[in-house]
């Protein structure tokens, strides 16, 4: 039992990235689509390029889907529609008619009898009410079949059967000249006027219902290829029918294939390649990033940020598949590029389309668009810290989708007439969505605990909180932090290494001299000395100190771990040297443990970048007639010393960065201490 609890305990990291690699792996496995793999790729447009295809068995061709739209749409067009007819409003309009009549009819002004004017406004109700009459305006023609519902009852007219309000006036003219009773048609057109209204509307509901009834009946295919019958020959072009047959045969085949019998070996197959894609980004990761292979956070963050754009894109797709471009795939390489290097991010980027090549259709095209546009990405992408940069990337990117679009469309339908404008506003929108990127990455910052350049260039600003408690409560270790951060970030600059990271390091590394200010000589304004009265151990223990009250201020103001790092490790475990010396003038002895820093010693470039800047720096004060051949030899000592005492074994630095580390101090060095020509008075 102890044996495998020290197991588990030594390999715990390498456990979590196995279970780590387990959840990833299920998970896209449950994000693919469920059906089997086309053996074949083609594309519209261009020669076939296998042996000639026989139909492995029967299927159905399927019509494409411009020909289903062109359905739907003549099903739209001539559907028959319904209108509702109302009964009591006849018997309304009568008796209104009725009561107008008898109030407003006087003998004595018409020749036409009160009797047969009466009868005369019955009948043309009764004509406008036979089948209905509406005030609706539509676009129908005249013989247009619309159905005519009463109640249960169904009955079949014409559009122009239905009076129209409009008409009113009119209906009545030929009805008193049939009638030869002119001298009311003014009365009757009044009375009607205000006695007849509208009993037949357009039944929305019941159109809409019968035609998405047709449509749902349109048959989505229109052919059979039976078993053994040739589908394409070799060389033969991809295009008409014979891409929609192609086309058949794959929904076929990959609804035939995704069987119960098949289903075990399917996610097998799954299972392999997700796999394989990642444990090449373990293996990457192991060889040419071994500081993030060994960070289970930073691991955690790379499959993590995988696994929501297999998320994301899958379900963009199922919504919709025209939308598969909206997914700011793009965010990816950008955020990793952020938070670590341009190669792992584009290396990233690429697994990850991989991956996403089982999830989107057109694949090929798919996967050469987003390839191009990760590249773009990793090339103008540079400072994100500065927004306009961001917005100039996104432009390219943009632009590089609609270009890549636009020639693969040529491609494959060899005119620009059919082309789906609406795709590049999706590319548009594509673009838009990626400038989130700088609100994603604040987020994982707080999620992860990392550090990106927009927040260190944040933490760089001297007039923060903390840096100017530093200015204002210790000026001298201010002013030395400057000048260090100056010296580590061209020498980082010269070696390839994080200046940015660097010079935010530099700044922060002697905060804990705020907590005693007056025991540093740069803090002390005159020549009183507070350690002339103090023993040499508790000199250097109060000296020591200021590592360990670094990082406790450095912890209550919330400054990221990586930034802590360079607290820690400017000192290495390296002496109080000054202190230990005169101990032994003292005592004739001394205990080195009493007067070493608690380390740990850098282990990057940037943390030992940062202590050779530091001590030469803090030494150089000590120069008296500087010239450039003492600085050269003072600076070529200290680094030495450092380097002997094994101060540099962790960091992944090398001899020649070292020198050309030293070379950088020497001339910036030069140029602090170079002599002016003495004025005359």
């Amino acid at each position: 039992m102890n044996k495998l609890f020290s197991f588990l305990t030594k390999n715990q990291s390498y456990i979590y990235k196995g279970f780590l690699f387990i959840i990833a792996t299920i998970l896209v496995i449950y994000l693919l689509p469920k059906g089997g793999q086309f053996k074949y790729n083609f594309q519209k447009g261009k020669p076939w390029q296998y042996e000639n295809l026989y139909a492995p068995f029967s299927f159905t061709i399927k019509k494409d889907v411009t020909t289903l739209e062109k359905e739907k749409e003549d099903i739209r067009v001539n559907a028959t529609p319904y209108f509702e007819y109302d009964p009591d409003a006849a018997n309304e309009a009568m008796l209104r008619f009725n009561d107008l009549f008898e109030q407003t009819f006087v003998d004595s002004v018409y020749t036409t009898s009160k009797s047969r004017t009466l009868r005369l406004g019955r009948n043309i109700i009764s004509e406008l009410y036979e089948k209905g009459i509406t005030n609706e305006i539509h676009p129908y023609s005249e013989e247009k079949l619309i159905y005519l519902t009463k109640g249960s009852e169904v009955e079949e007219i014409t559009y122009a059967q239905v009076y129209k309000l409009d008409d009113l006036d009119k209906i009545v003219r030929t009805s008193v000249i049939d009638a030869k009773a002119q001298d009311t048609e003014e009365l009757l057109q009044k009375l009607l006027a205000r006695a007849v209204a509208p009993n037949v509307s357009f039944n929305t509901k019941l159109t809409e219902a019968a035609i998405e009834s047709d449509i749902k009946a349109i048959n989505p295919n229109r052919g059979i290829i039976e078993k053994g019958g040739r589908i394409i020959a070799k060389g033969e072009v991809v295009e008409g029918d014979k891409y929609q047959i192609l086309n058949s045969l794959k929904l076929e085949y990959q609804s035939q294939v995704w069987s119960k019998s098949n289903y075990v070996w399917l996610l097998v197959g799954y299972s392999l390649l997700v796999s394989l894609v990642f444990l090449m980004l373990y293996l990457f990761l192991n060889k040419y990033r071994p500081a993030i292979f060994h960070n289970n956070t930073k691991v955690t963050f790379i499959f993590f940020n995988v696994v929501l754009m297999v998320f994301l894109t899958t379900i963009v797709v199922k919504i919709d598949a025209a939308y598969v471009y909206v997914v700011p795939l793009c965010i990816l390489p950008l955020v990793i590029k952020a938070f670590f290097d341009p190669r792992l991010g584009l290396f990233v980027h690429v697994l990850t389309i991989l991956l996403l090549g089982f999830v989107v259709p057109n694949s090929f095209e798919y996967m050469f668009l987003q390839i191009i546009a990760g590249i773009v990405t990793i090339l103008t992408v540079s400072e994100l810290y500065k927004r306009a940069n961001l917005f100039i990337s996104v432009g390219q990117i943009t632009f590089i989708y609609i270009v890549g679009y636009f020639a693969f469309f040529l491609i494959q339908e060899g005119n620009v007439q059919l082309i789906n404008w609406e795709t590049f506003g999706y590319f548009v929108l594509c673009g838009l969505a990626t400038l989130f990127a700088h609100p994603l990455i604040y987020l994982y910052e707080k999620v992860f605990g990392l550090v990106s350049d927009v927040s260190l260039l944040e933490l760089s600003d001297t007039n923060s909180k903390l840096l100017k408690e530093l200015s204002n409560k210790a000026p001298g270790t201010f002013h030395h932090s400057l000048n260090v951060a100056n010296l580590a970030e061209a020498a980082a600059n010269e070696v390839g290494a994080n200046a940015m990271l660097v010079r935010v390091g530099a700044l922060y590394h002697d905060i804990g001299k705020m907590i005693n200010p007056t025991n540093f000589t740069e803090n002390q304004v005159n020549s009183f000395n507070t350690h002339t009265e103090l023993a040499p151990k508790e000199s250097a223990k109060i000296i020591i100190a200021h590592v360990i009250n670094g990082i406790e201020i450095a912890r209550k103001n919330n400054l990221p771990d990586r930034v802590i790092d360079f607290i820690r490790t400017h000192h290495g475990t390296s002496l109080v040297y000054y202190f230990y010396k005169k101990e032994k003038e003292i005592s004739g002895a001394a205990d080195p443990e009493d007067f070493r820093y608690p380390g740990p010693i850098p282990f990057s470039k940037e943390t030992a970048i940062l202590m050779m800047a530091d001590s030469v720096e803090a030494a150089s004060k000590s120069l008296k007639d500087p010239t450039s051949t003492k600085i050269d030899a003072f600076v070529e000592k200290i680094i030495d010393v450092q380097m002997e005492q094994g101060q540099f074994l962790n960091a992944n630095v090398t001899f020649k960065e070292i020198q050309s580390i030293k070379k950088v101090l020497k001339k910036k060095l030069n140029n602090i201490y170079h002599l002016r020509v003495e004025y005359p008075e």
